[in-house]
């Protein structure tokens, strides 16, 4: 089998990371910005109804997510995970300033909403197939005994752009006033993202189209999803729990609007509590790869995810009982640190266990059914039950309701880590199996 090369390694970590940190980037921004973005291109009398249609375009970018894991996530299992990543990144950034540039409702009417709703839509088939290439070419880019660190990037990339993207709203509350925001800052932000495409698309033009030794012989995971029963149990398994980890994501990224709708603090508040929980994430995304490689995907997920359970009540008990900015901050380091963690393992548990012939599009349409059905209704759905409710509280027993069945699936998941690692477990020798 030919030797593996660090170097192809590095630079495909930083090809993917650079693109998943683009396009989730811009995802994120639209969250973080969707009161603004909704009286941009949804003007209404009511403030609640011009968010919920700008929330029903932000999912109209889930739509599309499937549509571009079959069809881009299927092109790359056929001529490169390169070639995949490749066309993403180019749709994403035709997305992108296209949404950035549409002129407002009241510069040009009907058609401003469809056109930013055709953006959300290229922008969604992009990322359906961004996630399966890159997520895939990271994994076969290392030895089996360093994969949940690699594929730690991919969700750490996704914390990257959240940070970056929460950063950049938080700077522009502050130079900003509320109309100056309405009118173009959202735009400046959604612009700022595209800065990186061309360094990306240099850095992934210089890839290898294969990274991944095909004569290496077929894994235990992956012998367990050669059979219809054992692949449609890792792919149900996995769409659960990818589903309670990317809905517990944006519950996390509805802070900012949670902060200004419901508790009616400042933006900058708001932004700062998605800054502060989208660099907790960051960090606990790669710490949790790196433990998967130590110990074994299954306790890197289970026992992480039991501690987040644990905790979302009594600190949002907490903090509703005198909701203090720096209480509200506190609760977004906490939670956003722990419920990110046990997710960089289950990447790699499901990615890994499923065939190489058919990677790339398998584990796309496993993330991405989840993200459209639960993760892009998810913000909607909180809207409505607090607007209907009245009751903050009501946004902790939803993530609580997320987080019990993520654990559940969890208990349930097959380990997939090398025997190597799994041998080796609380620091002493086990015996092969």
């Amino acid at each position: 089998m030919a030797g593996h090369d660090p170097r192809i390694a590095r630079r495909a970590i930083l090809a993917a990371t650079c693109g998943n940190a683009l396009e989730f980037y811009d995802f994120v921004t639209y969250a973080y910005f969707a009161i603004q973005i909704g009286h941009t291109f949804f003007p209404s009398t009511s403030g609640y109804l011009s968010l919920m249609g700008s929330l029903a375009t932000f999912g109209a970018g889930f739509v599309a997510r499937p549509v571009g894991a079959w069809m881009i996530g299927g092109y790359a299992d056929r001529h490169g995970r390169k070639s995949g990543m490749f066309l993403s990144m180019i749709l994403m950034g035709i997305g992108i300033i296209t949404l950035a540039l549409t002129p407002g409702y009241a510069t040009i009417g009907i058609a401003a909403p469809i056109l930013a709703i055709a953006a959300r839509l290229c922008q969604g088939f992009a990322l359906g197939g961004e996630v399966g290439a890159a997520t895939t070419y990271m994994l076969e880019s290392v030895p089996p005994e360093r994969r949940g660190w690699a594929s730690s990037w991919q969700n750490s990339s996704q914390m990257i752009a959240f940070t970056v993207g929460a950063l950049v709203a938080f700077l522009l509350s502050l130079w900003l006033n509320d109309d100056q925001l309405g009118r173009y800052g959202w735009r400046i932000a959604l612009l700022a993202g595209t800065t990186i495409l061309p360094f990306a698309l240099m850095i992934r033009s210089s890839l290898p189209d294969h990274p991944v030794h095909h004569d290496a012989p077929m894994t235990e995971a992956e012998e367990l999803t050669a059979t219809r029963a054992g692949f449609w149990r890792v792919a149900i398994l996995g769409m659960i729990i990818i589903g309670a980890g990317t809905t517990t994501t944006y519950i996390f990224l509805y802070m900012a609007t949670y902060a200004q709708n419901t508790l009616h603090l400042p933006i900058w508040v708001g932004m700062a509590g998605d800054l502060v929980n989208n660099g907790a994430g960051m960090m606990t995304a790669i710490l949790g790869g790196w433990l998967s490689d130590k110990v074994g995907r299954r306790p890197a997920m289970i026992w992480p995810q039991m501690a987040f359970v644990v905790m979302i009540m009594p600190l949002f008990t907490w903090f509703l009982a005198a909701p203090t900015i720096a209480a509200f901050l506190i609760l977004n380091v906490v939670l956003s640190g722990l419920g990110t963690m046990p997710f960089s393992a289950a990447f790699t548990a499901v990615s890994e266990s499923l065939p190489r012939r058919m990677r790339a599009r398998a584990f796309a349409l496993v993330y991405t059914i989840p993200v459209t059905t639960m993760g892009g209704t998810t913000q909607m759905n909180l809207a409505w039950l607090l607007h209907r409710t009245g009751n903050p509280a009501v946004l902790a027993w939803y993530l609580m309701g997320i987080a019990c069945m993520g654990l559940g699936a969890m208990l349930f998941l097959p380990e997939s880590a090398p025997l190597s690692i799994r041998r080796v477990r609380r620091g002493r020798e086990l015996p092969a199996q």
